[in-house]
């Protein structure tokens, strides 16, 4: 596996790679959180289903004994954990509090919630993720891309380039003059970056029975540029904001469950290929990465570190630059004042603020599954199983043993993902490598909380653009590994797809 991640790079790149093997070979070794006793239960209790006449023991609880059971709202993905101690909710409120806050630009007489960007995306973590739900792309020619941005980078171009690269110091090499990301939005007396524009043509889909689809393709770009023109070589990738459920439940599924999923060669012929995501932590150590929809950050804290410094221009403990996505090319922006200030911290969000906005990530409920028992979404069950969906979208995990925080500890969780990469095709190529995903790979999203996404966000946007207008617009664009299941999926009959849909939509 070491050689299929890792490009030759010198002697620093061979000793990484060396490092790397055995890391990755350790954590498929097994999980070393159990006894054998649970190990037993947990093979027992994660097998694959083969009956599809009734429900699975605890199938309605997809968090464990975390599921939130309250009535279903637009707030369906703000509600804590609900096995949170008392203590641990109280955090949780204050945490949401700092989520909500609205950063203002320096100076200012509220000297706690100053240092917005220089550049900025959004105000708030609210701003992109509305109710904890997922972001939307731009609905009319010149409207703002609130919940979605644009990721820049360009093809390694030195040795110095490729040598980050391959000992993952790096995941990707920023486009010199704008950085990471495209900055829509700047402080008064500063040039924003640019506008992003989405411009779509669609493309009608024949299916079995009659039956047809639209599916529009989206094609990006950028205007009013602030600092001159890009790289001639910039490589752009749009991408919404993800819904913030059960993140801290995802964090403690055991690394070496994933890894045993991974087949990068696709050694058992059924042509699934995943593969993981190997990233440092802030700390310099080899860990799988499993957030983002490339699967480029290892943890809650690292997501919402970088979170707080991209889309705000705010700097933590964890990313201490106050100027945020500034390139050393934008002088007037490393030039603004920031909103460091000596008697509340070092940063702009010290400490506890950013401990605190990660409590409140990593302990957002998962809703309970609706109607499991209904006979429509049990044949849409079967169908989701027998169209191949299950091979990527694994259905269920035990989180580990030794979780920090008891409420995530030995949970039977349903979160209906690998969270390995997978080539997705040219239709969802974005051409733009991140790590160990090339520019077709993508993680494979968490469905779970899928089927509320209109009541929480108001919209039935997916993909990692936003482009698919419903789920099955969503799994039409599946291509590459996921072909042979999209093409079963457009092979069945009418009743047989809406029977999908529905259980997709009680997830």
């Amino acid at each position: 596996m070491a050689r299929r991640l890792l490009p030759a790079a010198g002697i620093g790149a061979l000793a990484f790679a060396t490092g790397l093997a055995a890391t990755v070979a350790a954590d498929k070794g097994g999980r070393d959180d159990l006894s054998a006793d649970d190990a037993a239960r947990v093979a027992t209790v994660t097998r694959p289903t083969t009956d599809f006449s009734k429900p699975e023991r605890f199938e309605a609880r997809s968090a464990g004994a975390g599921t939130h059971m309250k009535r279903v709202t637009r707030m369906a993905f703000s509600q804590p954990l609900a096995n949170l101690s008392r203590k641990d909710e109280t955090e949780f409120r204050f945490g949401n509090g700092l989520f909500e806050k609205l950063w203002v630009s320096s100076p200012s007489s509220t000297r706690a919630s100053d240092g917005l960007g220089p550049l900025f995306n959004a105000r708030s973590c609210q701003s992109c993720h509305v109710r904890d739900g997922r972001g939307r792309p731009p609905e009319s020619p010149g409207a703002s891309a609130v919940s979605m941005f644009l990721r820049l980078s360009i093809p390694p171009e030195t040795d110095a380039d490729r040598q980050a690269l391959a000992t993952k110091a790096i995941l990707s090499v920023p486009e010199p003059t704008y950085g990471g990301q495209l900055q829509e939005s700047a402080v008064t007396g500063l040039a924003a970056e640019g506008r992003l524009h989405v411009d779509y043509t669609e493309e009608t889909i024949a299916l079995a029975g009659g039956e047809t689809a639209r599916l529009r393709r989206p094609d990006y770009r950028v205007s009013n540029l602030g600092y001159g023109p890009m790289h001639p070589k910039v490589q752009l990738s749009p991408r919404v904001a993800p819904q913030m459920i059960g993140l801290g439940l995802i964090e403690q599924i055991h690394a070496a469950d994933i890894l045993s999923l991974a087949d990068p060669e696709d050694a058992d012929g059924d042509g699934i290929s995943g593969k993981a995501s190997i990233v440092r932590d802030h700390a310099g150590n080899i860990v799988l990465g499993r957030f983002g929809w490339k699967a480029s950050m290892p943890s809650v804290l690292e997501q919402s570190a970088h979170a707080f410094s991209g889309d705000i221009g705010i700097s933590t403990p964890l990313m201490p630059d106050a100027f945020g996505d500034c390139t050393a090319r934008q002088k007037d922006c490393r030039g603004m004042p920031t909103g460091e200030q000596a008697n509340l911290g070092a940063t702009e969000a010290p400490d506890p603020v950013l401990a605190m906005v990660v409590h409140y990530s990593e302990n957002i409920a998962v809703p309970a599954r609706r109607d499991v028992g209904d006979a429509a979404v049990l044949r849409g069950k079967k169908v989701f199983y027998d169209a191949g969906c299950a091979s990527c979208h694994t259905p269920k995990f035990v989180t580990r043993r030794d979780a920090p925080n008891p409420a995530h500890r030995f949970q039977l969780i349903w979160p209906y993902s690998d969270f390995l990469l997978h080539d997705m095709g040219e239709g969802l190529a974005d051409g733009r490598p991140v790590g160990d995903a090339s520019g077709r790979e993508w993680r494979t999203p968490p469905l779970w909380g899928i089927g509320l996404t209109e009541t929480v966000s108001g919209h039935t946007y997916f993909l990692h653009d936003g482009r698919a207008r419903s789920l099955l617009e969503a799994i039409l664009w599946h291509g590459g590994e996921a072909k042979a299941a999209r093409d079963a999926v457009a092979d069945l009959e009418p009743s047989a797809r809406a029977d999908l849909l529905k259980f997709l939509g009680s997830l």
